[in-house]
Formats: C-alpha cells, structure tokens, sequence
C-alpha cells in the first residue's frame, strides 16, 4: 500500500510538472476579457447570465487617474470607461462567442455614450489583451458590422489597468438595500430595472438587433 501511494504521489507530481514546463494549465481554464458597454450595471447584469462566466467585475479603465472614484468617471475628465470584467471558463464559452455577445447587447454605432447615458465614461469599446484577443475582437467587430449593416464604431484598445468599481456598485442589480430614486425609495433591484427601462437601453437594442438581441429582456 505504501508502495502504490508513494507512486500515486509521484504520479500526480509529474503530471503537474509536465503541465507547468509546457505551459499548461494545471487546473482551470479560467479567462477574463474587459470591455465597456455604457451602465456597468447593465453590463454584469448580463453576462452574469452567460452559460460558462463565473464573475463579471465592474469597474474602470481606459484613463488617466490612479484608483478612480464614481464620483470622478462619471464627472468626466479622467479618461476612464465604465467597463465590466469578465471572468469565464473557456471550456463552457469561448473569447470569439463572448464578443459577439458583448456587440449585440449595445448600440455600437453610437460614439458618444449609451442610451440615456451620454459622455466619455460611457462610450464603449474593447480592451484587448494581447495579439490574440486582439484578433478575437476585431474579428467579431467585422463580423456584427456586417451583420447589422451598419457602420460599428466602439473601438479595440490596447488593455491597461482594471480598477474594480466600489463595493456598492458591484452586483447593484440584484441589491435588496434601499435607493432613494425619482419614484420614491424603491429596493435596489427595483430601482435598476426602473432606470434600465427608462434609459432605453433594451429598446434600442431590440430595435438595432431584433432576436439577435441576446439580452433585451432586460
């Protein structure tokens, strides 16, 4: 018995060597890609119901000021996006799959913001890693352009630092605390589909993609 075990051990080692000397994964295959689609709210809301996405982020990027605030994005200035952090199982859902999904859940022929929501902090685009995702992103920018007809002008940046949003803004549309709104106070996920409704966002997203729209539900 001791004799198997030492050999099982040994085994194990071994395969985990080989693994790290080739390169490959010894466990998961885990992925993030970083894009910026308007509300960050909106964006997790969605890919959060992605077959294969464990955790979408929300957050900034794209910009200039070191540990940005809400309050400092959104007043513009800074450079930064809104954008989403998207972390998945390549073995369930693939980069080219989750791009194309990224293209038909905004207005990409508008460059100055999203919906309801208009400024730098809100422009979309993609912030690619390296050649490959580069590639990935393009090539699925080309291929929604075709598929909408129309000219797509969210762009494919080069990626820099991710600066995860404040705790209150992550999972916002699921929240069960209490928001003062325009309608009263309303429970935080109340409140979030109030203000998706009003900006617009599936609306125009089902006007521009009809049922390619994976999201438009809301």
């Amino acid at each position: 018995m001791k004799h198997q075990m030492k050999r099982l051990v040994s085994g194990l080692f071994l395969a985990a060597l080989a693994a790290l000397s080739t390169g490959l994964p010894a466990a998961s295959a885990t992925r993030e890609i970083i894009v910026a689609g308007g509300c960050f709210w909106c964006v997790e809301a969605d890919f959060e119901k992605v077959r294969g996405v464990r955790e979408v982020i929300s957050g900034y990027t794209g910009g200039s000021v070191q540990n940005p605030s809400y309050k400092q994005v959104s007043r513009g200035g800074t450079g930064h996006y809104e954008a989403a952090r998207i972390i998945y199982d390549d073995s369930r859902v693939s980069t080219d799959e989750l791009y194309a999904l990224f293209f038909r859940s905004i207005d990409p022929t508008d460059a100055g913001g999203q919906f309801c929501d208009r400024g730098e902090s809100y422009r979309t685009a993609i912030f690619a890693n390296g050649p490959a995702q580069k590639k990935a992103a393009e090539t699925a920018k080309s291929q929604a352009q075709a598929a909408l007809g129309q000219k797509i002008v969210t762009p494919v940046l080069q990626a820099g630092h991710f600066w995860p949003a404040e705790a209150d803004h992550q999972d916002y549309y699921k929240g069960s605390g209490l928001v003062l709104t325009r309608f009263g106070p309303l429970r935080q996920s109340s409140a979030y589909k109030r203000y998706r409704e009003a900006c617009g966002r599936d609306a125009r997203v089902r006007q521009l993609w009809g049922s390619a729209a994976p999201f438009a539900g809301g």
